[in-house]
């Protein structure tokens, strides 16, 4: 049984800014004062506006911004958001809106609602039976959880209705590679029901499309992580694409342009065979009773496949069906604004979906409840006399679990505006599923995040920093290649720059019925100091981008990280295409990263001097240039099979094959064992993309 919140640390110990030191006594008794003036100020003059106590003193900022952390409070905002299951377009999901809107509202935030109407998936019947060689009938629960008649049952959204009945094989992760290896051994999927366990390279989606184009009726998919030993099922999309399927390209404004389920826009969207999760003990009596061939020697001992498993098809046969409901819900985004004092249109955004396939306590209000703590410790700081430089928003997605619907319809209804005056894109989702911080980014940002790492205590040492940990035990930031949350549109689509970041590689109720408080509380964080670094991490980022005078981008290590993509492309294609212009093309772009952070730090040592007119006109100009310096890698013709993802170096692969992260284009060429000339065309267009961006980041006209 996990200890009681009361046994917590001081909140300040757990989040100061100085994990190994503590401010001298009078120290504190001064800052202490200075706290009570401003109160006192701001509660007799409530019309007034407060001293800026804070203007010149980023440090003390930071350590107001940090020691105001409550573990109590996170977790009271959590379990209020996980009372009851909140699905997308559900009624409880109202309650979960009203909660976050009411909140930042008391805060006194500016807030408002973005709605969209978008096409929604709900199961209506579910079933799944197997016969077995010596004809007995086994009709599999496909319940799971404690039992909360609010629960979905476990479903995959998208898939079409209908019944698919067919002899089992099993396929692995259902990637091409694992057919082809099937093939080896002559068996075919024809006609038969496939079984596959989940993978990291292929998504719900991608395991269903292949399968679709081998022929298969139907396909079930399992988690090897069982809901951590309870049975748990993984729900999930299996949607192609991301937003809402009937506006694809624009926002689903309600009472918008939607298109018919019959127009091909639409249409290929959606798998055509039908597809339902299955738990680990139900795969099991499946797997046991198969006939035919061993597996291919590749899948033995990897997870639960032993040297004697058998891949069928034999006698055992599935009937499977699923009735389903596709209907236009209502989706609301929450966006809060914290206006900037100085670039009020210039913003940075703060964002983190709401809707859950279940209770939701990891995956996403976990981060909710980080980004509701940021909105209240934000509050403490305007009532102290802080105004940020420029704009932050506090924004609450809707519908991310059928497709990030939310996100992908706001970006897509402000897309010139964003693309003018958006700084950044900061993502939360699952903030805590386990130890360790996580994080992935575009490489300008590399610095900023791990100083900001820096000054945030550890919450599981507090001798170390979370940078200190983070290097000693993962020490990679990841690119933003994969579409997996509400990061996507501003990144592949708007070309913002961003980051995501998650404590924990992962969590075995993922999108299923036990992602509980309970489950967060016995499990992930007891008295919730990962929720607090989390926060003070995310909240930390976006006071800096938010307010320091020169924006802290280094495009040298982005430079630095397409050489290094450059090497990598290079041994793949074994000289089989050149990859010259690609080198000519970042040698330019590393010469204006260089010139851009020498202006920079030029810049910086004239920032606090408010009376030079014309050093602030050139900080605003060099700022702007550095912030439309990632739009440069967007291409107006996207990536061919995905054309709304337009990100020419970071997105994501049309073929699940491709051997790259980046260089999308290229990658699909190679996999699809295109011709030379088509994937120097590919080499050609990225090379294009990147003299964009040196132009953009240089600024002026050739």
């Amino acid at each position: 049984m996990s200890q009681p919140l009361t046994a917590t640390r001081p909140t300040n110990a757990a989040t100061s800014i100085f994990p190994l030191r503590q401010p001298p006594p009078l120290c504190s008794f001064l800052f202490i004062i200075v706290l009570i003036v401003a109160t006192f100020y701001t509660l007799h003059h409530p019309d007034a506006t407060p001293p800026l106590l804070f203007s010149n003193n980023a440090l003390t900022l930071r350590r107001l911004f940090l020691s105001s952390a409550s573990n109590a409070t996170i977790s009271s905002y959590l379990r209020a958001l996980t009372r009851h299951p909140h699905l997308a377009g559900t009624k409880p999901s109202l309650d979960t809106l009203s909660y976050v809107t009411n909140h930042f509202q008391s805060l006194g935030l500016d807030t408002h609602l973005a709605e969209y109407e978008a096409l929604l998936s709900y199961p209506a019947h579910i079933s799944v039976a197997a016969r077995f060689s010596n004809n007995t009938t086994v009709e599999f629960d496909l319940n799971d959880g404690p039992g909360d008649d609010d629960v979905v049952r476990p479903y995959h959204a998208y898939s079409p209705s209908g019944s698919a009945q067919g002899n089992v094989v099993f396929v692995n992760h259902g990637e091409e590679r694992d057919y082809r290896a099937l093939e080896l051994i002559g068996v075919s999927v024809r006609d038969c029901v496939v079984l596959a366990r989940k993978g990291e390279s292929l998504g719900r989606g991608g395991i269903v499309k292949i399968a679709e184009a081998k022929g298969a009726l139907g396909v079930l998919i399992y988690a090897e992580n069982d809901g951590g030993g309870f049975g748990g099922i993984e729900r999930g999309t299996v949607m192609r694409g991301i937003g809402d399927p009937v506006s694809p390209g624009w926002p689903g404004v309600v009472g918008g342009e939607k298109l018919s389920l019959e127009d091909d826009r639409v249409a290929r969207r959606f798998p055509k065979i039908l597809s339902l999760p299955l738990s680990l003990r139900n795969a099991d009596i499946i797997l046991a009773s198969l006939g035919g061939a061993r597996a291919p020697v590749e899948w033995r001992n990897s997870g639960r496949v032993g040297s004697g498993q058998r891949v069928g098809p034999g006698q055992t046969v599935v009937n499977m069906t699923l009735q389903g409901e596709l209907t236009m819900k209502k989706v609301h985004n929450v966006v809060a604004t914290i206006r900037g004092s100085e670039e009020p249109g210039r913003y940075v955004i703060l964002g983190n979906h709401r809707d859950a396939w279940t209770y939701g306590a990891v995956d996403p209000n976990s981060g909710t409840s980080a980004l509701l703590d940021i909105g209240r410790r934000f509050s403490v700081l305007l009532k102290s006399g802080w105004r940020p430089r420029r704009t932050i928003l506090l924004c609450s997605w809707d519908a991310e679990e059928f497709g990030m619907i939310g996100s992908t319809e706001w970006v897509e209804e402000n897309v010139l505006n964003l693309g003018e005056s958006a700084v950044a894109y900061l993502n939360v989702d699952c903030a805590v599923q386990g130890s360790g911080f996580f994080a992935g980014a575009t490489p300008q940002l590399d610095g900023l995040l791990l100083d900001a790492l820096k000054l945030v205590q550890d919450p599981d040492d507090v001798a170390l920093t979370v940078e200190e940990t983070f290097k000693s035990q993962n020490n990679i930031i990841e690119r933003l290649s994969r579409v997996d949350s509400d990061f996507s549109g501003f990144l592949h689509h708007a070309g913002i720059p961003s980051i995501d970041m998650y404590y924990g590689a992962d969590y075995p109720v993922y999108h299923t019925a036990f992602d509980s408080y309970d489950w967060m509380i016995r499990n992930a964080d007891p008295l919730f100091h990962r929720h607090v670094a989390m926060a003070g991490v995310w909240g930390l980022l976006g006071i800096i981008l938010a307010d320091e005078p020169v924006l802290p981008f280094n495009y040298i290590s982005y430079a630095e990280q397409l050489q290094a993509h450059r090497d990598a492309l290079s041994k793949l294609l074994q000289g089989k295409a050149s990859v010259d212009p690609l080198s000519m093309a970042i040698q330019e772009f590393s010469l204006v990263a260089k010139e851009a952070q020498d202006e920079a730090k030029k810049l910086k040592e004239q920032a606090y001097n408010k009376n030079d007119v014309a050093a602030a006109a050139k900080r605003r100009e060099l700022n702007d240039r550095m912030m439309l310096g990632e739009r440069g890698f967007l291409d107006s013709e996207g990536i061919k099979g995905k054309e709304w993802f337009k990100h020419l170096v970071y997105g994501p692969a049309a073929e699940p094959e491709s051997k790259l992260g980046f260089f999308p284009g290229i990658a699909d060429a190679i996999a699809t064992n295109s011709s030379e000339g088509m994937i120097e065309h590919e080499i050609w267009r990225v090379a294009r993309a990147i003299q964009r961006a040196s132009r953009a980041l240089k600024g002026g006209f050739t």
